[in-house]
């Protein structure tokens, strides 16, 4: 809306209408010594001023890198379509459906975007997400926590560092039990998860592929986590879901993931989106909006939100959660990525991701010093090396030659300092990986 600057006499006769003197007055309860000396506001520029300035700052960012960065986001190719789709005005202005009437294309869309992540991750019920995949693990956590009513959480050290972090910070005051299995050199310690489970035990986290890229079947750990009343959460990388064993499939009770690889840039950390899937046991217990496909009374069909309590909005007390969202526009530019590459593609990006992380492992630890850090365990499209040096120097000597060639371990685990987490997607050539295997021979030497 346009900006409308209060005349002298606006200002008096609202400051009469509150009882104000003035202006100033009304920052009274801020100390003197707290309150700014001045602005310091630059003088005004023209236009094309500020236009060749931000154009200025942006040619400071490192745009032309080589990457095999990874860690939970990944640059995947991005059809122009998703673009094209997304950015209609009805789509991107379009706010939360609170009257079915007047948002059925919207209702209809995220209708769509639950059915093919239900499909992705074989479980039976979504919701139209929540902020990203770490709120989503919270979240999974909590569904656990009110189902059984138990207060403690077993989670694999092997689940993303970045998400504990958040688990962590989110239930710091909820008086919950936060129990973490060490991994075994980059690999979930399946026994040590299963003999943590107790009856005090709501759930037990885990993460496939995991954060060292390591894959894993959970089934007979889901199984005994059933047996003992643990609800199974599990975290999941959605696109190689498409040629892994499912986390319905291995019987799993809630499955979550990061959606920023179904048609979502890197874009400087977000906007991302929270996939939330559950079984029909917790379905009451997911948090954030559901849409449901119904018939009105001439037979039509409808889309309305659903399963969903009103104290969700007005009586924060009684929500199921305070800090999920509707990330509608997020979750349709997922819907549009799946529709235009269908299973097949989907299955074929992974494939291709697989492919070319293994060629990239195979070229790196024919280097000499170099070698995986799970051996001979199963990875997906990322891994694990250990150097014969500090991870850093290699990112500082390679960086500054145009490649970034992974993320340092050591930075969320102790005594993984010389380890990199190297990640492909299907925008990594098999060139990229010969230049980047060629680097690092030298940069060792």
């Amino acid at each position: 809306m346009p900006y409308v600057p209060h005349t002298p006499e606006d200002i008096r006769r609202m400051l009469g209408v509150i009882g104000a003197p003035s202006v100033a007055s009304l920052f009274d309860e801020i100390p003197a010594e707290l309150r700014p000396k001045s602005f310091d506001l630059p003088a005004g520029k023209s236009e094309m001023d500020v236009l060749a300035h931000l154009e200025a700052l942006a040619k400071k960012n490192a745009v032309n890198h080589v990457s095999f960065l990874g860690a939970g986001f990944y640059d995947h190719h991005i059809p122009a379509a998703v673009d094209a789709l997304s950015m209609r005005s009805e789509f991107y202005t379009a706010y939360t459906p609170y009257q079915p009437e007047a948002s059925q294309g919207t209702l209809q869309a995220i209708f769509e975007y639950q059915t093919a992540v239900t499909r992705i991750t074989g479980l039976a019920y979504a919701n139209a997400s929540v902020y990203d995949g770490g709120s989503a693990l919270f979240e999974g956590a909590m569904m656990a926590v009110r189902h059984t009513g138990r207060r403690k959480l077993v989670v694999c050290e092997a689940v993303s560092p970045i998400y504990r972090v958040m688990l962590s910070s989110y239930t710091s005051n909820l008086h919950l039990e936060l129990v973490t299995v060490p991994h075994k050199d980059g690999a979930c310690d399946l026994a040590a998860l299963t003999k943590a489970l107790d009856a005090d035990t709501a759930a037990v986290v885990v993460q496939n592929p995991n954060f060292f890229g390591t894959l894993h079947d959970f089934t007979a750990l889901f199984a005994a986590a059933r047996a003992a009343g643990v609800v199974s959460l599990i975290s999941v990388y959605p696109v190689l879901q498409s040629v892994l064993k499912s986390p319905g499939e291995m019987g799993a009770d809630v499955a979550v993931a990061e959606g920023q690889s179904l048609g979502l840039p890197l874009s400087f950390g977000g906007p991302y989106l929270g996939v939330m899937t559950c079984n029909k046991e917790l379905v009451r217990q997911m948090p954030g909006r559901m849409v449901g496909r119904t018939v009105d009374t001439e037979g039509r069909t409808g889309y309305v939100l659903t399963l969903q309590a009103r104290e969700q909005h007005i009586r924060r007390q009684k929500a199921t959660s305070n800090i999920c969202s509707n990330q509608a526009l997020c979750a349709l530019r997922a819907l549009i990525h799946l529709c235009l590459l269908g299973q097949e593609g989907l299955t074929r990006t992974a494939e291709t991701c697989i492919e070319r992380a293994h060629y990239a492992a195979e070229r790196l630890t024919a280097i000499d010093g170099v070698k995986l850090l799970s051996g001979d365990a199963p990875f997906g499209n990322e891994f694990a090396i250990s150097l014969p040096v500090n991870a850093y120097k290699v990112i500082d000597k390679l960086s500054a030659r145009g490649v970034v060639p992974g993320f340092p371990l050591g930075r969320y685990y102790q005594g993984l300092e010389n380890v990199l987490l190297v990640a492909c997607t299907e925008k990594t050539s098999t060139e990229s990986i010969g230049i980047f295997a060629e680097m690092l021979r030298g940069a060792l030497k």
